[in-house]
């Protein structure tokens, strides 16, 4: 495929976070009447389209697994069109994007059964400037039809555990191995079944003919097993003999592409604003090497003009002391977000950041330390390579996976590697480490069985060290109650269970570590805004009661009782979990962080088999509950219901951001003008262009939030008067005689 821009023509558009979960580079992706694959990283465009994203902690970590050279984290080159602004197809910015190229090369014609490769010359690329899902190739000379039909991919390829993927060999195949033969081949379906065993290979020239059956047969395999090492998305081979055993596998197989990501949740690192906005803009502030460039890149800047170039200056330096320390941080990319989790400061809030203390349910004090609501998250995600055949999710850490099989992203060491974050919500419940340990002495039983399914699996895969990354069964339980949650809060959220995603914070006691036991369930949106805080919700005292005990209860009889109360980690084939199936405890791929693995519901409560495991059944709380019976007389006049609405004050003050309450609270009670709370300032077209925390709309005079200082510039344009809403009882006297109060 041909770099050159002229060559370059959009065929299909995806998002930027399938870019790294569904079809990222080395993946295939089937449009309406083309299959193609994703190039290397080398080839493409970052001259324009692309952001660059700052965070220095996933930026370390990408280091740590592929090397030092890695300088950047820059989203995928997205067009005008993303941000809603048509564009000619015949302009040069239209052709930005992600470079692919026609994979499989192997062709059918549906009409004359022709089974050809794209550089036999036979089929023709037909593209459609303003219908990019009518780009075809098509069979230039058929004899069946005078019209050149669409031709189809042939939708069977060969690939290896060791990430090798080429073309179904058609030739070799159909001839049994190696010939002269001068080939025209055809592929025929009998019947409408489309199964192997109905579909056959042709040659007209010799009449050699095959079952497709064969290539899943046993004989079949031993003749495909030679793999020959091909990279198609680099457009090389591997440089050193590929060993692994090659097979047919379907295009468009599951297993045919997964991704190696690696994630963090963004956290401040500091309680300053000043130091939280140069964070936020540290992309840009990184560069700088003088309190001058900072003033010639003022304008870049988002949040920072209420403070000076010095100001700016002084505190980029303090930043850049403090990442010259970074290497001393642990390794563990989790560490940092218990610390945060298990003692939130609220001084730590920002825009992308914010977390809110409760009271853990009533009835279940004894067994959560904390419920902390995530009100705001911001998650970075990174692409690093992929694997085929074998998932990455089935470790317990991607230094355990084994490197022969990750596939590079680049024919050289990588610079770059793609990135995207998204901002949402969540619910964290951190466990009582007295409980958990209490539990843990009386599973011992349990435990070894599954540590010795760990292992049999392990060995099974060829690992060196089969006892290594087992994750105790502390992880099994808080695993396992996840997964029950999450299956529980789909049903009211407004999410469904494939948006909402675990984080398993699981460490056992040890001499020089702190342990960790908890869980983060949370969804995301790609949008600004994120999400609409139907999870947080949930997380309230008296709900997350109620939908803990819903989630307990229906852990209790599955389905598929007595067979998935029976199923032993280890009695039951190469499987890592007990009791759970898809009818009680399995969620979808995009939730589980471990690929349904170290499950098992009677670690919760008491099943059909038994109760000895059961967590549950020894912590909780039996809260007693309070009838109340309503006697009723037909004679008596019914009495009049009590309203207990709050006070203006009381509902001004909640509608509030915390860190304005207590100011409203004081202004009102010196009964002064009350401020309308969440103003939304409109354009010329009637559209919402700016959102002000406080507002006296009839003064234009409005109070704007540290994290949302940047639309004050709007206001402003309109002759609006703007204060820091976090500032305002430092300037209560300056506000007055703006309102002339």
């Amino acid at each position: 495929m041909s770099t050159s821009t002229s060559d370059r023509r959009k065929i299909g558009e995806i998002r930027p976070s399938q870019l790294l979960y569904n079809y990222g580079v080395g993946s295939i992706v089937e449009l309406p009447s083309l299959s193609v694959m994703v190039m290397g990283l080398e080839d493409w465009p970052i001259e324009q389209g692309v952001t660059e994203i700052g965070e220095p902690r996933l930026l370390r970590a990408v280091q740590s697994e592929l090397g030092p050279q890695v300088a950047k984290l820059l989203t995928p080159p997205v067009t005008s069109e993303s941000t809603g602004i048509a564009s000619s197809p015949f302009d040069e910015t239209a052709n930005i994007g992600v470079p692919v190229a026609p994979f499989p090369r192997w062709h059918v014609c549906p009409q004359c059964r022709l089974l050809a490769p794209l550089q036999s010359g036979l089929f023709e690329l037909k593209l459609d400037l303003y219908r990019r899902d009518r780009s075809r190739y098509v069979h230039r000379i058929c004899p069946r039809q005078s019209k050149a039909p669409t031709v189809v991919p042939a939708r069977f390829l060969v690939a290896c555990q060791h990430g090798h993927l080429d073309d179904f060999p058609w030739v070799e195949f159909v001839h049994r191995g190696k010939s002269d033969c001068r080939y025209e081949l055809h592929l025929r379906e009998f019947g409408a079944s489309g199964e192997v065993a109905d579909i056959q290979v042709e040659c007209v020239k010799c009449e050699s003919k095959r079952r497709l059956s064969d290539a899943f047969s046993d004989e079949g395999k031993d003749e495909l097993s030679k793999c020959r090492g091909r990279w198609p998305h680099l457009r090389k081979h591997d440089e050193e003999k590929c060993d692994g055993t090659q097979r047919a596998i379907l295009l468009g197989a599951s297993n045919s592409w997964f991704p190696i990501t690696l994630s963090v949740l963004s956290i401040p690192s500091t309680t300053d604003k000043l130091g939280q906005l140069v964070e936020l803009n540290w992309t840009d502030l990184e560069e700088c090497e003088s309190a001058r460039e900072v003033k010639l890149r003022r304008k870049l800047f988002k949040g920072l003009y209420a403070y000076s170039d010095d100001q700016i200056w002084e505190a980029v330096g303090k930043k850049k002391e403090c990442s010259g320390n970074d290497d001393s941080e642990s390794s563990d990319l989790r560490e940092p977000e218990w610390e945060v989790f298990s003692s939130p400061d609220p001084n730590l809030n920002s825009r992308n950041f914010k977390l809110r203390v409760v009271e853990p349910p009533r009835a279940y004090r004894t067994v959560f330390a904390k419920v902390v609501l995530a009100e705001r998250l911001r998650e970075v995600r990174a692409l690093i390579g992929f694997t085929r055949i074998e998932s990455p999710g089935d470790y317990t850490e991607l230094g355990d996976f084994p490197r022969e099989q990750r596939v590079p992203l680049t024919r050289t060491a990588p610079k770059w590697v793609p990135t995207a974050d998204v901002r949402g919500e969540g619910v964290f419940l951190q466990f009582s480490e007295d409980a958990i340990e209490s539990w843990v002495k009386k599973t011992r039983e349990r435990e070894a069985e599954f540590l010795e399914a760990h292992k049999r699996w392990r060995k099974n895969r060829g690992h060196k060290y089969p006892e290594d990354g087992f994750p105790t069964m502390r992880y099994v339980l808080l695993h396992s109650l996840a997964h029950a949650l999450i299956r529980q809060f789909a049903v009211e959220c407004g999410y469904t269970t494939a948006s909402i995603r675990e984080r398993i914070y699981s460490r056992p006691p040890g001499t020089d570590v702190e342990p960790m036991a908890g869980i983060l369930l949370y969804t995301a949106a790609p949008d600004s805004e994120g999400t609409l805080g139907g999870l947080v919700a949930l997380g309230q005292p008296k709900t997350l009661a109620r939908h803990l005990d819903q989630a307990l209860e229906s852990m209790r009889l599955c389905a598929s009782d007595p067979l998935c109360a029976e199923h032993h980690p280890l009695k039951d084939g190469l499987t890592m979990h007990g009791a759970a199936c898809h009818a009680c405890l399995f969620l979808p791929e995009t939730s589980c962080e471990r690929g349904n693995k170290y499950l098992d519901r009677s670690v919760l409560v008491s099943t059909v088999e038994t109760d000895e495991l059961a967590f549950f059944s020894n912590f909780v709380e039996d809260v007693p509950e309070t009838i109340i019976i309503a006697e009723t007389d037909e004679t008596m006049t019914p009495a009049r219901p009590v309203e207990t609405k709050l006070s203006e004050t009381d509902e001004l003050v909640d509608l509030c951001d915390e860190r304005c309450q207590e100011f409203v609270r004081s202004w009102t009670k010196q009964g002064l003008p009350q401020p309308e709370v969440g103003y939304e300032l409109l354009d010329e077209k009637g559209r919402v262009c700016a959102q002000a925390e406080l507002a006296w709309p009839n003064r234009k005079i409005v109070a704007v939030l540290p994290e949302g200082i940047d639309v004050s510039e709007e206001f402003k344009k309109r002759g609006w008067m703007v204060f820091d809403a976090t500032e305002l009882a430092k300037v209560e006297g300056q506000l007055k005689a703006s309102l002339g109060v």
